[in-house]
């Protein structure tokens, strides 16, 4: 079975590339440090620095392998190319939501960089599938646990 693509936007692809650079360059190096000093203490059945040192140790090689797919299986969005006539990943979006009169700004991210709390929601979300292909002036509805959203698209562009 193929892996599924990672849809990123630069900005995303160069954040993870940063993360994985620091994991192996700094962190890597930082909890080794951290278990030979642990190991220099004397018994390891009972040293509980040697322990989480090697439980951090672990979370880091973990993560690594997480990016390592991530980047291996990602498509990049050329933003400077997406179109803004209708609403695709890499655009930012400003939308009302029609029952309370509030205007929300957002872009349109693969679920790899979804971030709701700053302003980036995934294409695979609820609202993020409802928003892609849509153009100025459409409503669209969400449909969601607590019920039916509706949102007016005011204004879409590129997101950089």
């Amino acid at each position: 079975m193929a892996d599924k693509k990672n849809i990123l936007t630069y900005e995303g692809l160069r954040l993870l590339e940063e993360e994985i650079q620091d994991l192996k360059v700094n962190r890597r190096k930082e909890v080794a440090q951290k278990i030979k000093e642990a190991r220099e203490q004397g018994d390891l059945s009972e040293n509980a620095e040697y322990d989480a040192a090697k439980d951090e140790q672990r979370e880091i090689e973990a993560r690594i392998e997480e990016i390592d797919k991530i980047l291996k299986n990602a498509e990049v969005v050329v933003e400077d190319e997406v179109e803004v006539d209708v609403i695709n990943i890499g655009c930012k979006v400003r939308i009302l939501d029609l029952e309370y009169n509030d205007e929300m700004e957002y872009k349109i991210v693969g679920s790899t960089e979804a971030n709701s709390l700053k302003g980036k929601i995934s294409n695979e979300s609820p609202v993020g599938k409802a928003l892609i292909g849509a153009r100025i002036g459409d409503i669209v509805n969400v449909e969601t646990h607590s019920g039916m959203l509706q949102y007016k698209i005011l204004e879409i562009q590129k997101s950089n």
